[in-house]
């Protein structure tokens, strides 16, 4: 039986760098990593393959090369079970012993319940690239596609699936009022569904599926108020759940939205063995509540703390908050934080500030675009609690810098005076910089409400 100083299970967003920041903090411990699978798609990148990448060979974390180059081991295999007593990893084909293990197993998409869904053609989205393969060659030969949920990875599939097959008639069926209600504002979600209609998606919202109907195959999907949309493709886009199962049969201890129970040096229940990643239980940056989010950029900030932890504790996670951006129609979504209604229901009186201009200058130079900010502050101590972008892809970007604000609990004249590099073919004006501006209307605000 093998024996390592660090084995990771898992080697998707989060295993790869749990990987390479203990191989960093560590440079004389033995590393391996267990994976199930020769390929490991990029899990932000699936909706892609369908439209601008085109190939799901194309969507591959490079472990291949990373691990290799890193002096890390890597096995191909499944495991199966842990005896933490032994402190050993039980594979389908090999035993492993470790001296701290870290789990990074993932998460699994949610297939709900409904009478239906296990007919041919209906997919969720596997991070499995053979999988993803197979939906693929369902895409070329399907004209009628429903796509169950309205978050991001509905809106993107949508749009992918569109780019490629101008002729598909692609639906989204969202259960709430507006597709992506639950990471922007009401009016950004408007903005975002009027760019996937005039591509020709259709949106139906405030919409429950109760069945996918069809013999073998999928024909239709059956809706609450007795419609059935036509379909021969039904994709399962409505989030994703912890994979925890590993977890669950060391008897790891389990959180309320299922994750395994980790403390703020990403530790779990049994002292040598960590999580990061979908796998592990989150809690708010806000409040400590438990928090659903599952994101590649939280699971690699996770990483890098269990990785750094393994021996010595040398960094902390303060929780979640949040950080997101997609891009429709050729215009950037991004949001960082809590929305206006989020942080409402968080029990945050709230003062939004908004600044919107084209994002070089003069607005005649190549490239330029409007682009809209706005920044959503707690109002007694002024602190930014959240911040959304519209417009130009350079928000993709700035979106990073506001959810850096939040995390440095910066105050609204913190960022209307703090120093931005601008330049004409890169940013927008100083005089009409977009951050510090709609930072400057909130500060007007609170001190007037200080009055």
């Amino acid at each position: 039986m093998k024996k390592y100083d660090v084995v990771i299970i898992g080697a998707s967003a989060a295993g790869a760098v749990a990987a390479s920041t203990a191989r960093k903090f560590y440079p004389d411990k033995s590393i391996c990593v267990i994976r199930e699978f020769e390929q490991v798609p990029i899990p932000c990148g699936i909706p892609y393959i369908y439209g601008t990448i085109g190939d799901p060979m194309k969507n591959l974390i490079p472990v291949g090369t990373m691990f290799p180059n890193q002096k890390i081991d890597s096995v191909i295999d499944i495991a199966e079970s842990i005896d933490l007593e032994k402190k050993v990893v039980h594979g389908k084909n090999e035993d492993i012993s470790y001296d701290r293990l870290i789990l990074a197993t993932g998460s699994l998409p949610i297939e709900p319940p409904i009478k239906g869904a296990t007919l041919h053609n209906v997919f969720a989205i596997h991070k499995n690239t053979p999988y993803l393969t197979k939906l693929m060659e369902q895409v070329k030969v399907s004209q009628k596609i429903v796509i169950i949920g309205g978050g991001f990875i509905g809106v993107e599939m949508a749009e992918e699936l569109k780019k490629n097959n101008p002729e598909h008639e692609v639906t989204i069926i969202e259960m709430q009022d507006r597709c992506l209600n639950l990471v922007y504002d009401k009016d950004f979600c408007d903005l975002a569904e009027k760019e996937l209609i005039e591509q020709g998606i259709r949106i139906l919202t405030q919409s429950r599926v109760m069945e996918i109907k069809g013999k073998e195959k999928v024909e239709g999907i059956l809706l609450d108020n007795g419609d059935v949309i036509p379909a021969d493709l039904v994709i399962l886009g409505i989030g994703c759940k912890a994979n925890n199962q590993l977890g669950k049969l060391a008897n790891l201890k389990i959180g309320p939205t299922g994750g395994i129970v980790v403390d703020f040096y990403m530790q779990t229940s049994d002292p040598f063995v960590f999580a990061c990643g979908d796998c592990a239980e989150k809690t708010s940056f806000f409040d400590k509540t438990p928090s659903s989010l599952r994101l590649a950029s939280i699971a690699t900030m996770e990483a890098r703390v269990a990785g750094s932890n393994l021996f010595m504790q040398h960094r902390m996670n303060h929780g979640v908050v949040g950080c997101f951006s997609t891009a429709l129609h050729g215009k950037a979504f991004a949001s960082a934080g809590l929305t206006s209604d989020e942080a409402v229901r968080k029990g945050y009186q709230i003062v939004i500030g908004d600044a919107e201009s084209v994002n070089r200058h003069p607005g005649l130079m190549p490239g330029s675009a409007l682009m809209k900010v706005r920044l959503i502050f707690e109002k007694s101590e002024g602190i930014i609690v959240g911040g959304q972008i519209f417009g130009a892809l350079s928000g993709g970007e700035l979106i990073n810098a506001i959810s850096a604000f939040i995390s440095k609990k910066m105050t609204a004249d913190d960022i209307a005076l703090f120093q931005a590099g601008t330049h004409p073919a890169l940013t927008a004006s100083p005089i009409a910089y977009q951050l510090v501006n709609a930072a400057e209307s909130a500060s007007v605000k609170l001190r007037s409400f200080a009055k």
